[in-house]
């Protein structure tokens, strides 16, 4: 099998995906043809039709390119799912506390890391064709879990949430950081930094949402080893740029 996308990361590649919301599977291809290293499936602010996303993570297993899903707030059932449809990893919103993200873990790995329930029937195992053994000892090592923090509670606990064995990296979701946050709370951008800070600290990987090329460059630049660009945001940006030849 090739590389995985955690080892991938891990072994400090600059990974340039996309962030979209289903239906989006002509999208899908359209980035795996354009040379994205990974696809972001949103089913927090998107549709969570688990049918809808298995043909989409299908589309672009046809182009080689891995997908990690966006799954919903203390959904481990939706965990469970993804992964067994043929994800390669999860990001979780709203990890407040590193009970939050041991929760995450033990959704995310089978034992002995997590309470996975195993199954090889499933895509993820070839339909029962992959061999039991290697089929966990594989998700043991390359299943990618990235935990968001998006509140003041989750900033002030970013240490210890990082600390979770089983927890790969972190997300910082600055639009939620921003709604939760009041006039005593750090500013957006200092407790960004202070987050990214404990990150760097525990040698875990860090995961930006961007919308620009600039700011894809400078988030890689600033120690992010995976960028996302929000597509809405940019094809909105490039949608209101064609109109420009109308005055």
């Amino acid at each position: 099998m090739p590389e995985s996308l955690r080892a991938r990361a891990l072994a400090g590649e600059r990974l340039l995906g996309v962030l979209l919301r289903m239906p989006a599977e002509e999208l899908v291809e359209m980035t795996a043809v354009a040379g994205y290293d990974f696809v972001l499936i949103d089913c927090e602010h998107g549709p969570a039709d688990l049918l809808a996303l298995r043909q989409h993570i299908a589309a672009a297993g046809l182009h080689g390119v891995p997908v990690i899903v966006r799954v919903g707030e203390g959904d481990g059932g939706s965990i469970l799912r993804v992964l067994d449809q043929g994800a390669v990893g999860v990001v979780a919103p709203h990890l407040d506390d590193a009970r939050d993200a041991a929760a995450l873990v033990a959704a995310a790995h089978y034992p002995p890391l997590g309470a996975r329930g195993f199954a090889t029937y499933s895509r993820a195992g070839r339909f029962g064709e992959a061999d039991a053994a290697a089929h966990k000892d594989w998700f043991l090592q390359n299943t990618l879990v990235i935990g968001m923090i998006e509140s003041p509670a989750g900033v002030a606990a970013a240490a210890d949430i990082v600390a979770t064995p089983g927890l790969d990296g972190i997300m910082i979701g600055p639009a939620d950081l921003a709604a939760s946050s009041h006039a005593d709370d750090l500013p957006v951008a200092e407790a960004s930094a202070r987050v990214n800070a404990s990150i760097a600290s525990a040698g875990k990987l860090r995961m930006d949402i961007v919308g620009t090329t600039d700011a894809a460059t400078a988030a890689f630049d600033d120690g992010a080893h995976l960028v996302v660009y929000n597509l809405a945001h940019a094809l909105m940006s490039h949608l209101r740029t064609l109109l420009t030849p109308r005055g």
